[in-house]
Order: C-alpha cells, then structure tokens, then sequence
C-alpha cells in the first residue's frame, strides 16, 4: 500500500517546531513528516528515496505542474538519478517538466517523510527561471500542464498545511537573495 504523501499531509493531528525543523504526525497513519532547514545529506542512507521540487518564479509568479495521473498540482520535480547532484537535478526536472531554464537557485530546506516502507526525503529549492520555449508534455509523459500562479492563489494548487507555508515564507525571502 502506497500512502500518497500529499493526502496525508492534510490530515495533520500537531505540529512541534524544534529549533530548525517542523513534526508532523499524522492522524491514522504510522507516518511522520519532518521539515528541516539545514544539510539535507545529513543521516542520509541508501534507504532513503531521494527527490527535489523546485518553487520556480517566472516573471513574478510561481510555476506549478499538473500530474494526470496522480491528479494534482505541485512545484516541478522528482527523483535525482545516479550521480547527479541535489542543483543537477533541480534544473533537469525543471527542464524536463516545464521547459523552462534554471537562471538562479537557493536551496530552502527538506522534508522527510515515513512512509511504511521507506523514508522519501524531499529537497525545496527556489529558482528564477525563464522559458527555452513554449510548453511540451515532459519525456515520462508525468506533466500534463503547467500553470504560472499568482502568489496570492498558490494555496489553491499547492496547499501543504504549516509545512507548505513555511516553505513559501522562505522561498520568497530566498527568491529576493537570488
């Protein structure tokens, strides 16, 4: 059984900010999510699934991707392939997904997420980005459709509770450093 990630954060019974990161416990679920705000290969293990979103700013506004297949909408991102680093990986998927290009990026921190049978270890970046082109269905056929949000409308895509504000408040304090 699959716990999707996203559905659950919504079902949140408390929140602990603990000097740099946020713990979530989830109602129902033998899951914990935890945000942090420091070295992301910190206790990193080959148990670990790693992936990276990118909270991508185009002239102003957040760019979101929609997935058909999982039916909602997130920052652009995925899984970091063999060798490549937690930046490489930034700009392929934003790349791949949006066909946009990486101009800047500044990493904002990462969650871990207790899944049943695996930790999946999501890395945030923010980035300014422009586009190479007009947008295409990226290569594994995942994104369907991509949008550029006005920040005052970005919780109708991309609504995370408490751990999804704080990545926005720093993203936007972060996106000004870029």
């Amino acid at each position: 059984m699959r716990i999707s990630r996203y559905y659950c954060i919504s079902r949140v019974r408390y929140y602990i900010w603990k000097s740099n990161h946020l713990l979530l416990t989830i109602l129902n679920q033998k899951l914990n999510l935890i945000y942090r705000e420091d070295d992301p290969l910190k206790d990193l293990d080959d148990k670990i699934l790693q992936v990276v979103h990118a909270f991508c700013f185009c002239n102003g506004k957040l760019v979101v991707v929609y997935s058909a297949e999982k039916e909602y909408w997130a920052p652009p991102g995925g899984g970091i392939e063999q060798g490549e680093t937690y930046e490489e990986a930034v700009i392929r998927e934003v790349k791949e997904e949006t066909n946009m290009k990486v101009l800047s990026q500044k990493f904002i921190g990462y969650q871990d997420i207790y899944e049943l049978d695996r930790v999946v270890r999501q890395t945030r970046f923010v980035c300014i980005v422009e586009p190479y082109g007009p947008f295409v269905k990226d290569p594994d056929g995942d994104v369907t459709e991509i949008k550029l949000v006005d920040l005052i409308d970005y919780k109708k895509y991309v609504d995370w509770d408490k751990v999804g504000e704080r990545i926005m408040e720093r993203a936007l304090i972060l996106k000004d450093e870029l």
